[in-house]
């Protein structure tokens, strides 16, 4: 699939830039959770990052999996599916993160990630966000403030695409 699938609702990436950028602080910049750390908080943050790279069709995560971190999204592209059937709920293409839930509360995947593309994601994880908080207290505040407002905002469509579905739902009967 050439070109990134856009879906409304929870599982679109409705803050992803899709930069084309060259170096690990040039995409950080661009991804909303970090994006009004200066270049000293910035560079924080790019020390406690881990680089994989992933082949086509290879697992990132499973659905109930236990969350442990996000991912963002530097080369390639990955593809969140629903268990068991294996339903695409969408393709998500570079300067995209997803499990940030996971930094605030380490629950069960809702879905799993795979690779569709040869890929290159940068791993965020739990364990490592704890400790800048504990070293750096401020910048710590502003990267759960911005995971906080995300996750509202991505409950908000969920919430709205809901009532759609309901309204839809009953005009149909």
């Amino acid at each position: 699939m050439s070109e990134v699938t856009r879906m409304s609702g929870f599982w679109s990436n409705i803050f992803s830039r899709n930069p084309k950028k060259e170096s690990t602080l040039d995409l950080l910049e661009t991804i909303p959770v970090f994006e009004e750390l200066n270049s000293r908080e910035l560079r924080a943050v790019e020390r406690i990052l881990y680089r994989r790279t992933f082949s086509p069709g290879e697992i990132i995560f499973r659905q109930g999996d236990p969350g442990v971190g996000m991912y963002i999204l530097g080369e390639g592209e990955v593809e969140i599916r629903s268990e068991p059937d294996q339903t695409v709920l969408t393709t998500l293409g570079v300067g995209s993160f997803f499990g940030e839930v996971s930094l605030l509360n380490e629950v069960p995947r809702s879905a799993t990630a795979a690779a569709s593309t040869e890929c290159v994601l940068w791993g965020f994880f739990r364990p490592e966000l704890m400790d800048l908080i504990e070293r750096w207290p401020k910048l710590g505040v502003k990267i759960l403030l911005h995971l906080a407002q995300i996750a509202g905002k991505r409950l908000v469509a969920v919430d709205v695409e809901l009532r759609d579905m309901r309204t839809r739902d009953s005009e149909g009967r």
